[in-house]
């Protein structure tokens, strides 16, 4: 069967053009810094984002780690969201590998960490506290709603961290989305930061990778920290030829990801049984909700008959739902989707009234 994967847009295949590209991808020793795909993506990424240099890692959690590692020494302070991914899904590496300690923030429902919180969290100079080392921000901000973070938001963070000698990273493993959702230049959302990270395995399509910006310094160590982590890939351009299409096409399109997503939503909430979140509408390719108490199904039980008709969904809590829309999602594959919620969940409430 054919099945419409919602179930992350970590899930996206290749495109064609990608698999011909990295076929052909001329490559070398990465390791030797002398692969010459990989090299031209890294300049490419970097002047994207209006950054000095760039770093090719094998992944997000990766990229964010090497960030915190090179800002960070054992015993500094890391304020960040408590609903983040670098807090919630990437192991603890932060304190296991680095020794680096989070002071978590509530995220708003804007997704932001109010501005105020971060100023109050920032340590005195005690003996007792631990230094506040950097700041660290999610954009887009996934667990809440995929939802995009303002270029006016991100300098007032900026702001604080200067004012304060901080430093600054954000976690931009899907920040193209938020360019596009804002209708703004990349750019404008990383000109604050000293470090961004974002991944090319997402909504860009590519199979593998995700990158690291900063200064020449900040990558030449972070780049040493890579080797140290096991992440030289040697001839790794066979990777990059698809992360250069990522930046050359993929990320253009990342608007109809979006409109997919409010399809989606809008469908979602004519359904009995769904409780859909942000009244208002979303903004980039995630839909999330929540079974009403009426639904006696379990998140699994609603997974498996949400595939034996052909949809893959994976659940974001014990009643709660998250749907992501991406390249390999189309206007067939939302109307599938919607028809098989509405299907399973009339069948479910007509049961229960028998």
């Amino acid at each position: 069967m054919n099945y419409i994967d919602l179930r992350s847009d970590t899930v996206t295949k290749p495109t064609p053009e990608m698999r011909e590209a990295m076929a052909e991808a001329e490559v070398g020793d990465d390791v030797y810094m002398d692969d010459p795909t990989v090299n031209k993506l890294q300049e490419k990424a970097a002047i994207m984002l209006g950054k000095q240099d760039a770093l090719f890692v094998p992944s997000g959690t990766m990229g964010n780690l090497l960030a915190l590692l090179v800002h960070c020494q054992r015993g500094d302070e890391v304020i960040v969201g408590d609903q983040s991914h670098i807090y919630m899904n990437e192991a603890g590496g932060m304190s296991a590998l680095g020794g680096v300690h989070p002071h978590p923030l509530a995220n708003q429902r804007d997704g932001t960490l109010a501005l105020d919180d971060i100023r109050a969290s920032i340590q005195t100079e005690d003996v007792h506290h631990t230094i506040t080392r950097l700041v660290c921000i999610e954009n887009t901000q996934n667990v809440c709603g995929g939802i995009p973070l303002s270029a006016e938001y991100t300098t007032q963070v900026g702001r604080i961290a200067k004012e304060n000698n901080l430093l600054f990273h954000i976690d931009g493993a899907r920040i193209f989305n938020a360019a596009a959702a804002l209708n703004v230049d990349v750019k404008e959302l990383t000109a604050p930061a000293d470090s961004v990270m974002f991944c090319l395995s997402k909504g860009l399509v590519s199979p593998v990778g995700s990158i690291l910006v900063g200064t020449k310094k900040f990558i030449n160590s972070a780049r040493h920290l890579r080797k140290m982590l096991g992440g030289g890939m040697r001839q790794a351009g066979v990777l990059a030829a698809a992360g250069l299409i990522s930046l050359e096409k993929m990320y253009t399109r990342l608007g109809q990801d979006h409109a997919r997503a409010k399809k989606l939503f809008e469908g979602l909430k004519q359904v009995n049984g769904l409780v859909l979140d942000a009244a208002e509408g979303i903004s980039t390719n995630m839909v999330y909700f929540n079974l009403t108490d009426e639904v006696k199904l379990s998140v699994d039980q609603i997974i498996d008959e949400m595939k034996k008709r052909g949809v893959l969904v994976d659940w974001a809590g014990p009643r709660r739902f998250r749907l992501v829309t991406h390249y390999w999602v189309d206007d067939a594959g939302v109307e599938k989707t919607l028809k098989a919620f509405e299907e399973l969940l009339q069948s479910t409430a007509q049961k229960d009234h028998l």
